[in-house]
C-alpha cells in the first residue's frame, strides 16, 4: 500500500520573505571560533523583524547551544557543518524530561519550549559531538574499536564493562537511581559531580505546534537525536540521522506524547530504536495523559539499530491511531516491537 494514499494533511510552517545570514552577525567559519553569540544574535533579529529564514552557510561553524525562536526557519545550507562544542559547561543544567520522567540534564543542542511555526531545513549536517558524552559498552565493540577507545583516555569501569569518555563519570547513573530511591533531588554539588552523565538529547522540542524538519542530518547526539515533546503538527521529511551502531541510547527520532505527525522519506541509522512512539512512564506518564496519537510515517529506510520502529518504552499515557507503511527496516535486531 502506498504511504500517500490516505496520509494526513499536516498544515506546514510558513514564514515571511526575509532571509538572514548569521554571517551578517558575526559568524566565523572554520571550526575553531565560538559561534553561539553569533548564531543567536541572527535568530534574534530575524524574529524582531517578523521572522523568515536564519542562513548557515558552506562551512564549519563550531557553536554552543542553539535556541530556536518562533516563525524561525533555521536553513543548513549543502556544506554546512555545525559542530557542537565539547566542553560540558556550555550545556547549563535545566529541567526537562527523558525516558518519560522529569529530570534535570543539560541543555541540548538544539532546543524549542512553547514554540508555533518553526522549521529547520536544508542539507547542512548538525553534529552533537556525542563521542565526548557517550558512554559504551564493551559488548557493543570489536577489539579495535575497544581497544581505540581506552587508549584515547577516559574511564574504564571496574569490572571492565564500560567506558567513559573523559570528563564522563560511571557515578551518574549511580546517583540517579539512588535520588529515585530517596525522593530527593540532587544538590548542585551533586549535580556538579557527574554533569558529564547528564547527556542532553541533540533536538529537544517541547510543546511545539506546526513544525518541519526537512533535509538536514543529525549525527553524533549524545544521547537520543531528534526528541519532540508534548508537540502538534510535525512534519518530518528527508533528514538522514546517524550515530555509531554501539551508541548508548543513540535513539533515531522519539515521538513522546505528540499529536499529528508524518514522518516520511527518512533514513535512520543509528545505535538503538530508530522510530520510536512514547508518552511518559508509570505514574508519571499517567498523570501527563497525553497519548501519542495520529501518528503516520511511511517511506522511511532504517540501518541496524535495535528496532526499526518501537512503540514503549514509557508508554503509560497511551498509544492511538498509528499508521506504518513502506518502510525498510535492514539488519535491525528486531524490526517492530
Amino acid at each position: 500500500m502506498s504511504g500517500e494514499i490516505g496520509a494526513p494533511s499536516i498544515p506546514l510552517p510558513s514564514f515571511p520573505d526575509r532571509t538572514v545570514s548569521i554571517f551578517d552577525h558575526g559568524a566565523v567559519p572554520g571550526g575553531l571560533v565560538d559561534n553561539t553569540s553569533a548564531i543567536a544574535s541572527a535568530i534574534s533579529a530575524c524574529s524582531r523583524a517578523g521572522g523568515g529564514r536564519v542562513v548557515i552557510p558552506r562551512g564549519v561553524w563550531l557553536t554552543g547551544p542553539i535556541h530556536l525562536q518562533s516563525n524561525i526557519d533555521l536553513h543548513v545550507e549543502e556544506g554546512a557543518l555545525v559542530l557542537f562544542s565539547t566542553d560540558y559547561s556550555d550545556y547549563p543544567l535545566v529541567e526537562t524530561n527523558f525516558e518519560g520522567l522529569d529530570r534535570i540534564r543539560c541543555t541540548s543542542p538544539i532546543s524549542g519550549r512553547d514554540l508555533e511555526n518553526i522549521a529547520i531545513t536544508g542539507r547542512g549536517i548538525f553534529d552533537g559531538s556525542g563521542h565526548v558524552w557517550r558512554p559504551v559498552k564493551r559488548s557493543k565493540t570489536t577489539a579495535a574499536q575497544w581497544h581505540a577507545l581506552v587508549s584515547s583516555g577516559g574511564v574504564v569501569t571496574d569490572e571492565g564493562s564500560i567506558w567513559w569518555p573523559a570528563g564522563g563519570t560511571p557515578q551518574g547513573g549511580a546517583l540517579m537511581r539512588q535520588l529515585r530511591q530517596d525522593g530527593r533531588s540532587a544538590s548542585p554539588e551533586e549535580y556538579a559531580k557527574v554533569v558529564g552523565s547528564l547527556r542532553p538529547v541533540l533536538l529537544s522540542l517541547v510543546n511545539c505546534r506546526r513544525v518541519l524538519l526537512d533535509g538536514p542530518t543529525f549525527q553524533n547526539s549524545p544521547a537520543w537525536a531528534l526528541h519532540p515533546l508534548l508537540c502538534e503538527e510535525v512534519t518530518v521529511r528527508n533528514i538522514f540521522v546517524k550515530n555509531e551502531w554501539y551508541a548508548q541510547n543513540g535513539d533515531g527520532l522519539d515521538l513522546d506524547s505528540c499529536r499529528s505527525v508524518r514522518v516520511t522519506g527518512s533514513v535512520f541509522d543509528v545505535g538503538d530504536d530508530a522510530l520510536c512512539l512514547k508518552s511518559g512512564r508509570d505514574e508519571a506518564g499517567r498523570k501527563r495523559g497525553r497519548p501519542c496519537t495520529d501518528i503516520w510515517i511511511d517511506n522511511c529506510t532504517v540501518y541496524r539499530g535495535h528496532g526499526g520502529f518501537t512503540v514503549g518504552s514509557e508508554m503509560s499515557g497511551g498509544v492511538c491511531n498509528v499508521h506504518v507503511s513502506d518502510c525498510t527496516f535492514v539488519d535491525t535486531d528486531l524490526g517492530l516491537r
